[in-house]
Protein backbone atom coordinates (compact mmCIF):
# COMPACT_ATOMS: atom_id res chain seq x y z
CA UNK A 1 0.00 0.00 0.00
CA UNK A 2 1.42 3.38 -0.93
CA UNK A 3 1.85 6.19 1.59
CA UNK A 4 -0.59 8.28 -0.44
CA UNK A 5 -3.26 5.58 0.01
CA UNK A 6 -2.54 5.36 3.76
CA UNK A 7 -2.92 9.14 4.22
CA UNK A 8 -6.69 9.31 3.83
CA UNK A 9 -9.40 10.69 6.06
CA UNK A 10 -11.74 8.33 7.87
CA UNK A 11 -14.71 8.16 10.22
CA UNK A 12 -13.66 6.97 13.67
CA UNK A 13 -15.27 3.64 14.52
CA UNK A 14 -15.34 4.60 18.22
CA UNK A 15 -16.62 8.21 18.38
CA UNK A 16 -17.90 8.45 14.76
CA UNK A 17 -16.27 11.83 14.11
CA UNK A 18 -14.80 12.72 10.71
CA UNK A 19 -10.99 12.66 10.83
CA UNK A 20 -9.00 14.57 8.21
CA UNK A 21 -5.76 13.19 6.69
CA UNK A 22 -2.48 14.72 7.81
CA UNK A 23 -0.96 17.36 5.56
CA UNK A 24 2.58 17.27 6.95
CA UNK A 25 3.92 14.27 4.97
CA UNK A 26 3.04 11.72 7.64
CA UNK A 27 -0.15 9.70 8.07
CA UNK A 28 -2.69 9.52 10.88
CA UNK A 29 -3.05 6.22 12.72
CA UNK A 30 -5.56 7.18 15.41
CA UNK A 31 -8.50 9.51 16.02
CA UNK A 32 -7.41 12.93 17.35
CA UNK A 33 -10.68 13.27 19.30
CA UNK A 34 -10.98 10.02 21.29
CA UNK A 35 -7.45 8.69 20.51
CA UNK A 36 -8.76 5.24 19.50
CA UNK A 37 -6.87 3.40 16.77
CA UNK A 38 -7.52 0.28 14.71
CA UNK A 39 -5.48 -2.94 14.91
CA UNK A 40 -4.12 -3.09 11.36
CA UNK A 41 -0.43 -3.86 11.96
CA UNK A 42 1.59 -6.61 13.58
CA UNK A 43 4.78 -4.59 13.10
CA UNK A 44 4.21 -0.82 12.59
CA UNK A 45 3.32 -0.14 8.95
CA UNK A 46 2.99 -3.74 7.72
CA UNK A 47 -0.86 -3.86 7.57
CA UNK A 48 -0.64 -7.62 8.28
CA UNK A 49 -3.01 -7.94 11.26
CA UNK A 50 -6.14 -9.96 10.65
CA UNK A 51 -7.73 -8.75 13.91
CA UNK A 52 -8.92 -5.24 12.89
CA UNK A 53 -10.25 -4.64 16.41
CA UNK A 54 -10.44 -1.19 17.99
CA UNK A 55 -7.40 -0.15 19.99
CA UNK A 56 -8.08 1.80 23.17
CA UNK A 57 -5.62 4.42 24.45
CA UNK A 58 -4.34 3.05 27.78
CA UNK A 59 -1.27 5.13 28.63
CA UNK A 60 1.33 7.57 27.38
CA UNK A 61 5.08 7.09 27.09
CA UNK A 62 7.66 9.84 27.14
CA UNK A 63 10.40 9.14 24.58
CA UNK A 64 13.51 11.34 24.62
CA UNK A 65 13.58 11.69 20.81
CA UNK A 66 9.97 11.05 19.75
CA UNK A 67 8.25 13.01 22.53
CA UNK A 68 4.91 11.86 23.95
CA UNK A 69 3.63 8.62 22.48
CA UNK A 70 0.21 7.01 22.95
CA UNK A 71 0.06 3.36 24.04
CA UNK A 72 -2.93 1.48 22.60
CA UNK A 73 -4.31 -1.95 23.51
CA UNK A 74 -6.59 -3.89 21.18
CA UNK A 75 -9.94 -4.55 22.86
CA UNK A 76 -10.38 -7.72 20.76
CA UNK A 77 -7.04 -9.53 21.14
CA UNK A 78 -5.04 -7.53 23.71
CA UNK A 79 -2.15 -6.59 21.38
CA UNK A 80 -0.31 -3.45 22.56
CA UNK A 81 1.28 -0.86 20.23
CA UNK A 82 2.76 2.62 20.70
CA UNK A 83 1.97 5.47 18.28
CA UNK A 84 3.36 8.96 17.87
CA UNK A 85 1.09 11.91 18.48
CA UNK A 86 -0.23 13.67 15.40
CA UNK A 87 1.00 17.24 14.97
CA UNK A 88 -1.22 19.25 12.62
CA UNK A 89 -4.19 21.61 12.58
CA UNK A 90 -6.50 18.78 13.79
CA UNK A 91 -4.04 17.74 16.50
CA UNK A 92 -4.62 15.19 19.21
CA UNK A 93 -6.69 16.08 22.27
CA UNK A 94 -3.89 17.07 24.67
CA UNK A 95 -6.22 17.18 27.68
CA UNK A 96 -7.07 13.52 27.08
CA UNK A 97 -3.42 12.57 26.45
CA UNK A 98 -2.27 14.29 29.65
CA UNK A 99 -4.96 12.43 31.62
CA UNK A 100 -3.52 9.04 30.56
CA UNK A 101 -1.15 7.33 33.02
CA UNK A 102 2.58 7.25 32.19
CA UNK A 103 4.09 3.82 31.41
Amino acid sequence: MSRRKENTGFICENCHKVVQPLSNGSFRNHCPFCLFSKHLDIVPGDRESECHGLMKPIAKKIHTKKGIQIMHQCISCGHIMVNRMAEDEQGDDMTFILSLPIK
